[in-house]
This record gives structure tokens, sequence and C-alpha cells, in this order.
């Protein structure tokens, strides 16, 4: 489902009415968190945070005009979604997720491979969303993509 909107606040002004109060409280709580050089933008039709092409100019190796992907979230037709390519990237950065989701969520954890779902607003763990954020810098990242792409 591709979300309406050309900014981050038009996005969420576009989503359903249940689901507003929480992808704004989701959008606070990562740009509250956000380590310094990441840049907030609308990317595959959803708000974004990538590492502008300022501070990393080859870009995103699948289409070197944009800036590299790092975390995202949106409104999908079932869910709301939240993507954190470190996870799919660092596994002990998904090993801490998963083991600190089990803690403080009732709810059974709905994961891909950088994906996580939240069926109902209100099961979202703000707190440990925003220690995700918080948890690699944009340099980490860098090299983790770098990394990774090389072995390609």
């Amino acid at each position: 489902m591709k979300t309406q909107g050309t900014t981050p606040e038009e996005v969420i002004a576009n989503c359903p009415e249940e689901r507003q109060e929480a992808m704004m409280k989701l959008r606070k709580t990562i740009l509250d968190n956000l380590p310094t050089g990441f840049k907030e933008g609308i990317g595959y039709g959803m708000i974004g945070y990538a590492v502008p092409h300022s501070l990393y100019p080859s870009g995103y190796h699948c289409d070197p005009k944009l800036p590299l992907p790092f975390m995202s979230f949106a409104s999908q037709k079932n869910f709301i979604a939240f993507y954190h390519m470190g996870m799919y990237a660092h596994k002990e950065l998904l090993d801490w997720f998963v083991s600190e989701f089990q803690q403080v969520s009732k709810t059974k954890l709905d994961m891909g491979k950088s994906c996580v779902r939240f069926k109902k607003p209100d099961q979202i763990p703000f707190e440990l969303i925003g220690k995700l954020v918080s948890k690699m810098s944009m340099e980490d990242w860098i090299s983790i993509y770098e990394k990774a792409i090389k072995k390609k």
C-alpha cells in the first residue's frame, strides 16, 4: 500500500484516522533518537531516514540516484510497518531487539527480515523503538552496508 504525500506531515495526514496519533508518535520517537547525519524524507512511499548524497555520494547500490536508505515506517493495509535495515544487516542488533521486545511486549513479535509489523497502534513499544534507533550511528551503518555490498 503506497502512502499518499510528499512530506511526512502529508503522509501521516493521509493515513487512516485511527493510526495518525501512533504515526505522529513514531515519527517523534525516531526524530528524538536519530543519530546525527541521517536525513528524513519520503522514499518508496514511506517516511524514511537515509544517508544523504552529501555525506555518502555513492548512494544506494540498487539505484545510485537514491540516498542510502536506513529506516522507514508506513501505514500498510493491515498494520503499521517499521523497517530498520540495521537489524537486517547486523545480527547482534537483531538479537538484542528480539530479546528486548519479548520483555516489553505482551504480543508476539511479527517480523520479517527488516520489517516489524504492528497490527494495533497501541501495541507499538515506542521506548524500545527509540533505543533501537539510537543504537546505530550513520558511520556504523555505512560500514556495515559497504561490507555487505563487497561480499556480493
